[in-house]
């Protein structure tokens, strides 16, 4: 699905000079669920920035989906993402004056569906997290854990081809944190790709491969045994 050669991400100012990622090589293909780990400041959420398209590699190569995105225009990736990609993040992000329906749907807004075809698919989506009993609660009425699977219902609602996760058990207890990574390990086992940044090395547990970075570069990856 995606292939990252030599890939590297370099801040400047006026008197500094930082190397965000050196060099990165990865690979993540269809129906992966990997988790990227390491200390603060290692580069990992910037790998997961520049993989969402949110941010711009300094030199390399980004290949998602058989395209070459490195040298894409603004309008082209915020093209690319809307149609491919979803996000979940550590802040749930949800619309406290909306139902749980209405934050859902409204990812399906601007993907001009219609109406009956945004209800039908709002509403396959929150059986599958499991959260349709609460459809027409708001999110102030809600756990921790079910406002984060209100966002990861909302990061599928658009059926996006790689769904990219920030810490997303990093506002939870421990009890919501294994609920929601329940949830994802189930999601990948349907078929979802997932590429997920954690500092838990119990919640990395769940992906089926690690990658381990320090000081912006790659230091091990490994898979999960079966």
């Amino acid at each position: 699905m995606l292939q990252m050669r030599q890939l590297s991400r370099v801040y400047q100012t006026d008197t500094v000079e930082t190397t965000a990622l050196d060099a990165i090589d990865l690979d993540v293909g269809a129906g992966e669920f990997v988790a990227i780990m390491g200390p603060s400041g290692c580069g990992k959420s910037t790998l997961l920035n520049l993989i969402g398209m949110l941010d711009r590699p300094s030199s390399g190569s980004y290949v998602f989906d058989g395209q070459e995105v490195a040298t894409l225009s603004e309008a082209q990736l915020s093209a690319v993402r809307k149609a491919s990609l979803g996000f979940i993040f550590q802040s749930f992000n949800l619309v406290d004056e909306l139902t749980v329906r209405e934050n859902i749907e409204l990812a399906l807004l601007y993907h001009a569906v219609p109406a009956a075809e945004r209800r039908a698919r709002t509403d396959a989506v929150m059986d599958r997290v499991g959260i349709a009993h609460r459809a027409r609660h708001r999110p102030g009425q809600l756990s921790g854990g079910q406002q984060q699977r209100v966002a990861v219902a909302r990061a599928l609602v658009a059926e996006p081809k790689l769904i990219l996760a920030d810490e997303p058990t990093g506002n939870l207890d421990t009890a919501h944190g294994e609920e929601v990574m329940r949830m994802l390990q189930s999601l990948n086992a349907a078929g979802a790709t997932i590429v997920m940044v954690t500092h838990s090395p119990a919640h990395a547990d769940f992906a089926g491969r690690i990658v381990n970075m320090l000081d912006g570069r790659i230091l091990q990856e490994r898979r999960r045994a079966a």
